[in-house]
């Protein structure tokens, strides 16, 4: 009965203490020579356990002692979620441009990109770099605050109990105020700043800034209806965050993403058939049609007005909304994100003249879920050997961030609405949902088969060769002399030491289709970081955390005497 009611971990120490109780065997004392234990690998365990008072069963029985312990280290870890949450939200700071304010906690980093605009006659300080190097690209800058937006939608109440709210918001108006300097008219909205080609044959500190800081914008003449569709999207989520800390801020963010939006459906056209410079790094694969069907579904989100809803109904199988089956969610395509939120709706059950579309877009949201899951028939998607979901060589890790936040969420709305998730290989329970989420989490804070947290400055074992030009140069703030172009690749880029800032917080690409991982700096498909990779963590750790808070309340750990 007891085993029923405990973890399997502490049930596992429990019997594991009787037995040893039973032959008068303590945890005090020293580890025997690996001669008297007859296993080498019990080596490993000597600082977590030691033991006196050998007896015959101990040389009889050790090896279960050993199953019992190696079960213990390799198929229960545990992690600070409230520790991964904190640490996430510090990234964002590593990846401000601008001036930095009096309270920024990243001291490695200065102020930089202070004249961004002036080329063009416009203030374009601020915003965040995209990874390790300094072009501000919107489109991605965009997707990452509407993802930090709707972790906080979604998970407001447990970021505030892990002590990260204002943190939380402070990284979305970091974001937020750029776009409302970027969208200097109803339709013109500025697209980047800086030059990616120029930009990556220097590796320099963002203080040292000697490349081009080029602005381009979009406007009636040079569309880009995803580009303002994305930004639309980040401010009518952000309007939500908002809504009762900074009721003016919320309506002037609503104010833009409402022109924005009407901007893209009024003049549409792909962004990079407008801005050239952004081909080679943030193409728009997908089109614009999926960020039209996001920004419209933010702000029905935002305002309540069924004119939004009614949009994303009305373009529910010209735009693609219910007729693309995605087994990817990226700053690039949207629609498995649109396909989740219309779910909701549906479950919700306020639209009901609208069932029979919605119903379509949750068809479309479960394929994706159900691919997640490996419980299609056919389309899954590839896993590695240990585990982790794997779309793409370059970056895979962003796939893996916002398919455990899309399965996170929808497993909430599952439980909220007593349903389950009906795949092709069967029924999926909630729980279950959460479960294969939190184990892509987990495998991202280290419990994979290299022993490494793919969150930079989390754990014991953590890249410490992140691709990222500020992080691998010694600080600004600690040696202001300035460094050229070349100088920083002469002198920096091909260290084999360390980086001498950690980039704390940072998710990097991760690991290739069999789990390998070379911590190098050049190895940019795995070592480098970006704001989109984090994002959608944010989230799911506050919930984690949460949900660990409450595990230890219902379930202390037992602590024996002897």
């Amino acid at each position: 009965m007891l085993s029923a009611l405990l973890s399997p971990v502490v049930a596992m120490l429990w019997y594991l203490q009787q037995i040893l109780r039973a032959h008068q065997i303590s945890y005090l004392g020293t580890l025997p020579s690996p001669a008297e234990l007859s296993g080498e690998r019990l080596m490993e365990y000597k600082k977590q356990y030691t033991v006196l008072n050998t007896s015959r069963f101990l040389q009889q029985w050790n090896p279960l002692i050993v199953i019992f312990i190696f079960t213990i280290f390799t198929s229960a870890r545990a992690f600070d979620y409230g520790e991964a949450l904190t640490k996430s939200l510090l990234y964002f700071e590593s990846q401000r441009s601008g001036r930095l304010p009096y309270n920024q906690r990243v001291t490695w980093r200065d102020h930089s990109g202070l004249t961004d605009g002036l080329e063009q006659g416009v203030d374009l300080v601020g915003g965040y770099y995209d990874a390790g190097d300094h072009v501000k690209f919107g489109l991605p800058m965009a997707f990452t605050v509407t993802m930090l937006s709707w972790s906080v939608i979604e998970y407001g109440e447990q970021i505030a109990a892990g002590g990260e709210y204002e943190h939380a918001l402070e990284a979305i108006k970091w974001g937020t105020d750029y776009f409302i300097k970027a969208h200097t008219s109803p339709n013109v909205l500025w697209a980047e700043v800086g030059d990616g080609d120029t930009d990556h044959y220097c590796w320099q500190r963002p203080e040292d800034m000697t490349t081009s800081r080029h602005a381009y914008k979009i406007d009636e003449n040079n569309p880009g209806s995803d580009l303002a569709g994305e930004t639309a999207a980040a401010m009518a989520a952000a309007s939500v965050v908002f809504r009762k800390a900074n009721p003016h801020y919320s309506h002037l963010l609503l104010y833009h993403a409402q022109q924005l939006f009407g901007f893209g459906e009024k003049f549409r056209g792909k962004y990079d058939d407008s801005v050239g410079a952004v081909k080679s790094y943030y193409p728009s694969v997908s089109g614009y049609k999926d960020e039209l069907l996001w920004a419209a579904l933010w702000l029905y989100k935002a305002t309540d007005k069924v004119d939004y809803l009614n949009y994303v109904i009305d373009k529910a199988h010209d735009f693609g909304g219910i007729d693309w089956a995605i087994t990817e969610f990226s700053w690039d395509v949207k629609y498995a994100g649109v396909q989740i939120i219309a779910s909701k709706l549906l479950m919700e059950g306020k639209q009901k003249e609208h069932n029979y579309i919605l119903e379509q877009y949750r068809s479309k949201a479960e394929h994706y879920l159900c691919s997640c899951l490996n419980k299609n028939n056919e389309s899954n998607v590839d896993r590695t050997p240990g585990g982790l979901l794997y779309i793409r060589q370059w970056n895979n890790i962003q796939y893996v961030s916002t398919a455990a936040f899309l399965l996170t969420v929808y497993s909430d709305y599952l439980k909220n609405s007593n349903q389950k998730l009906n795949c092709p290989g069967g029924v999926m329970e909630p729980q279950e949902i959460l479960s294969f989420s939190k184990s892509q989490v987990d495998y991202i804070l280290g419990s994979n088969p290299m022993d490494m947290s793919y969150l930079v400055g989390f754990g014991s074992k953590y890249p410490k060769r992140v691709h990222h030009r500020a992080a691998s140069i010694e600080s600004y703030r600690e040696n202001k002399g300035f460094i050229g172009c070349t100088q920083g690749y002469d002198n920096w880029y091909g260290r084999l030491e360390p980086n001498p800032n950690v980039i704390v917080g940072a998710l990097v690409g991760g690991p290739d289709s069999r789990d390998n991982f070379e911590d190098q700096r050049g190895n940019y498909m795995q070592t480098e970081a970006c704001t989109y990779n984090t994002a959608p963590l944010v989230g799911i750790f506050a919930k984690l955390h949460q949900l660990e808070c409450e595990n230890l309340a219902h379930n202390p750990p037992l602590i024996s005497s002897y």
